[in-house]
């Protein structure tokens, strides 16, 4: 009998264990998201369901084209790229990105950018009439989603605070057949 309930223990102990680390990982590393909305198409679509970093902004900074998820509000995570960095002058003529004076290939816009048959993808816009600040302040990142015409993004909503950034999109794996890493 006493050999049956430390048995039963060292499951109960084990369960305990592992589900703390569940928690602990998912809270402080790694967590599930769902893609809610178009404005990353055609990159992600409405339901795919991707795992996010936590842990890579704590250790690095994030990097141009990036995909990462932020508090948007209380209640709402956006998923967007990141275009601008803390110090950069950002510009859209022609449909090009312009960072810094220099131009920017953007190959995850050409699929949505060869269907157009009625204006730019991207509306024409200087970070200085959107923000009234010359570069993206430090601390800050300006975002896009790649569905430029369906997202509201830093256009509207203005840059993004670091504190905001929950963490980097790093891997879809639902629907199956979509798995990759970003």
């Amino acid at each position: 009998m006493t050999k049956k309930k430390n048995e039963i223990f060292d499951w109960l102990k084990a369960l305990v264990i592992a589900m703390l680390l569940a928690a602990i990982i998912r809270y402080f590393f790694f967590a599930p998201i769902v893609v809610d909305g178009y404005s990353m198409m055609p990159t992600l679509h409405s339901q795919d369901r991707m795992i996010v970093n936590k842990f890579a902004y704590k250790v690095g900074k994030p990097k141009r084209f990036d995909i990462i998820v932020f508090h948007a509000t209380a209640e709402k995570d956006y998923i967007k790229r990141v275009i601008g960095l803390p110090g950069d002058d950002v510009e859209y003529i022609d449909d090009t990105l312009y960072i810094n004076g220099k131009e920017y290939d953007e190959p995850y816009l050409d699929q949505y950018k060869k269907q157009l048959i009625d204006g730019p993808l991207t509306e024409p816009f200087k970070l200085e009439r959107i923000t009234g600040k010359e570069t993206v302040p430090e601390g800050h990142i300006f975002v896009m989603g790649d569905n430029r015409r369906q997202s509201k993004d830093s256009r509207h909503i203005g840059t993004v605070p670091m504190n905001q950034v929950m963490g980097k999109a790093s891997i879809v794996y639902w629907p199956v057949s979509s798995f990759r890493f970003e």
